[in-house]
């Protein structure tokens, strides 16, 4: 008997829906049908072709658009459930996400659908946009900047921090309007700053609007001083915090700046950044940039049109919170940067007129220590981006590849005093000794750099083996856990003729930078590769620059000092050589020290502690008659490589060898 009862129960059951199907008529159907278009047009914020009911599409439109307006260029994902139907009406679920400044806000609201003959057409109500959201009320968004994360340098000291400073302006409450201009033009010749642009500025701002001129570190002797700002009628300091390194100029073109973000940044962010924001230029602080400043806490409001500041002030309830996301701090980015050596390196190359550059490294670890561009490299990172003919501290690449020949540092070579290849005739630098003519060791020829001796070798050490010494010493490959844009070289596997004969000198296609120059030096101190390293873990969700030998990926060119021979095709890294051993460094680390002891950079000498290995280095470049030159030097010193560059010159020995000679003695 039970049996029989189940089954007249699911008889019943499908004669019921097959009654409701038949009494639907496709209403169900449609009325899904309007319900996906609705949530398809509310997504994007056009609801212009929508049917509705009791309103204009126009109109709806208008209200829709000022209803978002204060959300930005934020678009809902908006999805509709089944519809509910109820004769000739029906409601349907909206399922909202809106993604804000990295948060998302998700809520349901409810539509109403109404049926005029074979369409279904929406109610048009704005508490379909927002929970209970009235006919005179418009969705705001504030937005909670956190507290920019610090860039760590060795010991996790403080590179770059939150540090006081001034906001200086003008107050146009404190001011009356006859005296505005006069006190704009007054306080812009007190800072530095355009007058004229200042002045217009101040006079299109809103009548009670404080109008920025300039942020200032507040810091001991600074100028202008408070009492000088004050004594231009409506001029005030309003203190703040910034992201700054110890000064202005410390690692600057390394570590970037932090600035208001540009209609470009803004654009290309997706949502992460809006007028107003703080981010990232330049340098580490662009590259890692979401990692440091983290994520902005939202507010969506629900407020009166038209609310302006005064009122929301004096009646602060005018409004109500739909939507809260706390902000989420950054994390700091850790760098191996040594503050004393880097201001150390930036003291050094203070009084440097060209471009200029000092890279310091420890072998051992491939940590970088310093990264220092001078003042005449007009804030390009020279340091570790520069392309430049590396000249004579390349017989270091030649030197291996002899060695892996068979030479010795005892070796017997020929230094002429001049040497032609297909009519190109090739000399030794201006007051070469006549002592060192002749038949002389590799290790004198190196010494004293002599450039016929190694050009002579062209016969014995092929172009490719010359790419695969100089990857064996860590330059023209990738350095993977450098974590920064670089350029670490660029050395052709093949060249003929004279082409050949002057890689042999490191011209030609030779390119490094004086990053490239350290990483060798630290190679032969090291006895090993030197894997450079600059961010350490963990570097968040920042993408790390490109290191290849072609070039950082996106690096700008430099509008005065960068490279002065044509910059290598973007590549892949070559396949490394056979890894640099303990015996060939050996020998290597003996010619350097020749170049203190019997060499061209004797001076180094009385630096105090271990002892020191060094190699000069002139490139000449451009059609000038004489040519200009790069100088180079690199040196060793215990756990210490470091290479100084200047762009124009002169002789390596004179122009560079005393900034090493000052910084090796300082750095101790």
């Amino acid at each position: 008997m039970g049996r029989f009862r189940v089954v007249s129960v699911l008889l019943a059951s499908a004669l019921a829906a097959a009654a409701l199907a038949s009494c639907d008529d496709g209403r169900q159907d449609a009325a899904r049908e309007a319900a996906r278009r609705l949530a398809a047009a509310v997504s994007a914020l056009d609801v212009g072709a929508v049917p509705l009911q009791g309103v204009e599409p126009s109109t709806a439109q208008e209200q829709l658009a000022a209803a978002v307006e204060g959300l930005g260029d934020a678009t809902p994902a908006v999805s509709a459930g089944e519809p509910r139907l109820d004769g000739d009406s029906a409601d349907v679920d909206l399922d909202y996400t809106w993604t804000l400044g990295g948060h998302e806000w998700k809520y349901r609201t409810t539509a109403q659908l109404a049926r005029e003959g074979d369409e279904w057409r929406t109610l048009w109500r704005p508490e379909a946009l927002a929970p209970q959201l009235g006919t005179d009320e418009v969705l705001v968004l504030a937005a909670t900047a956190p507290e920019r994360a610090d860039i760590l340098g060795a010991g996790d000291a403080k590179l770059v921090t939150a540090r006081p400073v001034l906001r200086v302006g003008i107050d146009k409450a404190k001011v009356t309007a006859d005296r505005l201009d006069a006190a704009a033009r007054a306080l812009a010749k007190l800072v530095g700053i355009d007058a004229a642009a200042y002045a217009q500025q101040a006079a299109a701002a809103g009548e009670k609007a404080f109008v920025e001129a300039i942020v200032l570190r507040d810091a001991p002797g600074r100028t202008p001083t408070d009492g000088q700002i004050a004594a231009v009628p409506g001029a005030i300091t309003v203190k703040d915090t910034l992201a700054l390194a110890p000064t202005r100029t410390f690692a600057r073109a390394l570590l970037g700046t932090v600035g208001q973000a540009t209609a470009e940044q803004i654009e290309a962010s997706d949502g992460t950044l809006q007028a107003g924001d703080e981010t990232g230029v330049g340098g580490l602080q662009a590259q890692y940039d979401s990692q440091l400043r983290g994520k902005d806490g939202v507010t969506v409001y629900a407020q009166p049109a038209g609310l302006t500041a005064e009122q929301l002030s004096a009646a602060p309830d005018a409004r109500r919170t739909l939507f809260e996301a706390a902000p989420v701090a950054g994390t700091p980015l850790r760098t191996t940067l040594d503050p004393a050596l880097q201001k150390l390196a930036e003291d050094t190359l203070a009084g440097v007129g060209p471009a200029s550059a000092i890279v310091a490294l420890r072998p051992s670890d491939g940590a970088v220590l310093a990264a220092a561009s001078g003042p005449g490299s007009d804030g390009y990172n020279t340091a570790m981006l520069g392309q430049y003919a590396p000249g004579s501290i390349f017989k270091t690449v030649d030197a291996l590849a002899m060695v892996r020949n068979g030479a010795t540092a005892a070796t017997r070579v020929e230094c002429t005093e001049a040497l032609t290849v297909e009519g190109r005739t090739f000399r030794n630098a201006p007051g070469y000794p006549a002592a060192s003519l002749g038949d002389i060791t590799l290790r004198d020829a190196y010494a004293h750099s002599c450039n016929t001796a190694f050009i002579a070798q062209r016969e014995t050490v092929s172009q490719g083996q010359l790419e695969s010494a100089a990857t064996s010493l860590g330059v023209a490959v990738d350095h993977p856990g450098l974590g920064a844009a670089a350029f670490l070289g660029s050395v052709p596997g093949s060249a003929e003729g004279t082409e050949h004969a002057a890689s042999m000198i490191g011209q030609g296609r030779v390119l490094f930078s004086p990053l490239a120059a350290a990483v060798m030096a630290g190679s032969v101190a090291k006895g090993a590769p030197v894997a450079a390293r600059l961010v350490l873990a963990p570097v968040g969700s920042g993408t790390q620059g490109s290191t290849t030998a072609g070039g950082p990926t996106g690096a700008a060119g430099s509008p005065s000092s960068g490279p002065t021979t044509p910059a290598p095709t973007a590549s892949p890294a070559a396949e490394p050589g056979p890894p640099l051993t303990g015996a060939e460094a050996g020998v290597l680390r003996d010619l350097m020290r020749a170049v203190v002891t019997s060499g061209h950079a004797g001076f180094l000498a009385d630096v105090p502690g271990a002892p020191v290995g060094a190699k000069t280095g002139t490139a000449e470049f451009g059609s000038a008659d004489p040519p200009k030159t790069h100088a180079w030097i690199i040196g060793t010193h215990g756990d210490l490589a470091v290479a100084v560059f200047v762009e124009e010159g002169g002789l390596g020995a004179t122009v560079s060898g005393p900034l090493l000679d000052r910084f090796l003695t300082a750095a101790r």
